[in-house]
Formats: C-alpha cells, sequence, structure tokens
C-alpha cells in the first residue's frame, strides 16, 4: 500500500499543479448550484431534504468525470512516461490502483465543498442526516464507477479528446440502461431475463435507492465489483499497450 500511497499523492498533486483542478471544482459547484435551486426546485418543494441536490449528481459527472480520468494514462503514453513508470519498483495494480484513487480522492474533495448545501437545509428545517450522507456515500460509488471506466479507456488510446469522448458515451449507456426507454425498446424483443440484466447495470437505478437512504448490499457491491472489473481491464489494456 505504500506505493499505491506515493503514486496517489503524486497523482493528486499533479491535478492542483495545474488550473484544471479548479477550473473543474468551480464547474462543478456552479452547475450544481444552478440545477439544484432553479432546476430541482429546492426552495419551491418545502422540503427539508437534498433530493435535488443529489439527482443530478450522475448527470454532472457524465460530463465533468470524463473530463479527469481523459489523462489518467493517455497523456503518460503520449509523453512515453508510462514507460518510466513501469520500471519503478511498483506493480502494475499498484500504479493503476494508485492513479484511480488520487482521481477518485479529487472528486471527493469537489463533493466535500458541497457541504454548504447540507447547512443550507439543516438551516431550514430538520433534515434526516442519515440520508444526507447516504447520498454522499452514493455519489462516490457512483464516481468511483465512472473513473474506473474512464481509467481504463484512457488506456486506449494516447488522445485524450477521444478518451473523453469514449469515456462519456461507455458512462451515458451503464447510467440510463435501466431507464423506461431502454427497457420498452428491449421488451418488445428481448426475454424478460435478458431485460432484467441490463436493467441491474443501471447506475439511476442503483444510485437512486442510495440517495434516499435504503443501503442495500447488493447495491454496494454492485459498485465495489464494477470499479474492480473496470481496475482488472485497466491492468490488463495498460500491460499491453505500455511499449506501444
Amino acid at each position: 500500500m505504500r506505493n499505491v500511497w506515493i503514486i496517489m499523492r503524486r497523482e493528486l498533486a499533479g491535478y492542483f499543479a495545474t488550473p484544471v483542478a479548479y477550473v473543474f471544482i468551480v464547474i462543478f459547484l456552479a452547475l450544481l448550484g444552478a440545477l439544484t435551486f432553479y432546476v430541482g426546485n429546492f426552495f419551491e418543494r418545502g422540503q427539508a431534504d437534498l433530493i435535488p441536490f443529489f439527482t443530478f449528481h450522475p448527470w454532472i459527472y457524465l460530463l465533468l468525470i470524463p473530463a479527469i480520468s481523459m489523462r489518467l494514462w493517455a497523456e503518460e503514453r503520449r509523453t512515453g512516461t508510462i514507460e518510466l513508470l513501469l520500471t519503478l519498483p511498483v506493480t502494475m495494480w499498484q500504479a493503476v490502483v494508485g492513479k484511480w484513487l488520487a482521481a477518485w480522492l479529487f472528486t471527493g474533495i469537489a463533493l466535500a465543498l458541497t457541504f454548504p448545501f447540507w447547512i443550507t437545509v439543516n438551516m431550514l428545517g430538520q433534515p434526516d442526516n442519515g440520508v444526507v450522507l447516504a447520498g454522499y456515500v452514493g455519489s462516490m460509488l457512483v464516481a468511483g464507477g465512472y473513473l474506473a471506466i474512464g481509467g481504463a479507456v484512457s488506456a486506449l488510446t494516447k488522445n485524450q479528446v477521444i478518451a473523453f469522448v469514449v469515456a462519456a458515451a461507455v458512462c451515458f449507456i451503464f447510467t440510463v440502461s435501466g431507464s423506461p426507454v431502454v427497457t420498452e425498446f428491449l421488451v418488445r424483443w428481448a426475454p424478460e431475463s435478458v431485460v432484467e440484466t441490463i436493467k441491474s447495470f443501471s447506475f439511476i437505478t442503483r444510485y437512486n435507492g442510495i440517495m434516499r437512504g435504503v443501503i442495500d448490499a447488493r447495491d454496494i457491491l454492485f459498485f465495489v465489483s464494477f470499479m474492480a472489473f473496470w481496475l482488472f481491464a485497466n491492468a490488463v489494456i495498460v500491460d499491453l499497450k505500455k511499449s506501444g
């Protein structure tokens, strides 16, 4: 874990060494504020909860998470520093997990800066803070899943723009797979078991339960195994592409 910590710290420092981190945080907070208060009608609802706030997290992550993950490996491959990184006394999984943890921690820092929303709702009423905390946990799990996808996609190409577009597209597929539009289309020709399987991969379906305070072990297991799968895929791709 010491090597993972070193890589994570190096990558996290890299984010704040450029304006990218600050731009991301500002855009993230601005979008959340606008969507929560104007689209989610936070005040008009007259309810002491953060449902309008958490509802938009997956959709904002669809745009911003690929922007974070696109540089994880694409930049290393473009500049040729991937060979240098892998010659250090670290294993493949340590490099992959360290980079992913740095991006996840950075997202967590941005999410932590939304604490004024939590303070505001407590000033206006008496919300169930356990549900609010569950919403933050669910948001972090969604972000972790998107980052795992983005890391694997970033390892496939040297072009950050391509990595961004492909990662956003793959994340979108997993986000809407359980939506009525998709399921109603599939039910016309696919067996019910196939429809249910595809629906089970929907981030929105699983996130909505956690957001409302329902901590289902199956949902947690889904996100953990999903991240593990894509991190494994990331390591395999890096190993195949490290010399190219």
